[in-house]
């Protein structure tokens, strides 16, 4: 189930690349029940607004779905591990699971740099999953700068 839960979030972050020259990064909102509560895909170029990141845009969508801030019970797929900012959007939001594809060394906050789901510090933690299609969405995020470079695609 992972799998195509995340091969859905990749297609939100292939339309962030074609359709809105955003990085692409999707995420989409899972409720306890299986149904897909919120997506989205980086809008933070587009709209001016730097939490504008997919995880925090399908966020906003689950919480409007749900009518409420919290989103208990429910899981997050994203095509890139979140950020500091989306973690601890997440930790507040109560997000039960995050599973993300590729991992992010520089500013990955689920376990790469930080460890911010996870952290026992926290009133809230969040079960991690890493890697699901990394294959697809590591290299979607390589060749999306390559070709800002204007480099050959990998």
């Amino acid at each position: 189930m992972d799998e195509a839960r995340m091969r859905q979030a990749l297609a939100l972050a292939e339309r962030a690349m074609l359709d809105d020259d955003e990085i692409p990064v999707g995420a989409l909102v899972v409720d306890p029940a299986g149904n897909v509560i919120g997506t989205g895909w980086n809008r933070n170029i587009a709209e001016h607004d730097p939490s504008a990141h997919a995880e925090i845009v399908a966020m906003r969508h689950a919480g409007a779905a749900l009518g409420n801030h919290r989103l208990l019970g429910c899981t997050l797929y994203v095509t890139l591990e979140p950020c500091a900012m989306c973690a601890m959007a997440m930790v507040h939001a109560r997000v039960a699971r995050v599973v993300f594809g590729a991992f992010d060394p520089k500013t990955g906050a689920a376990g790469s740099v930080f460890d911010m789901l996870e952290d026992p510090r926290h009133n809230h933690r969040i079960a991690v999953t890493g890697g699901v299609c990394a294959d697809v969405a590591g290299p979607m995020l390589t060749n999306y700068f390559r070709r800002k470079r204007g480099l050959p695609p990998r």
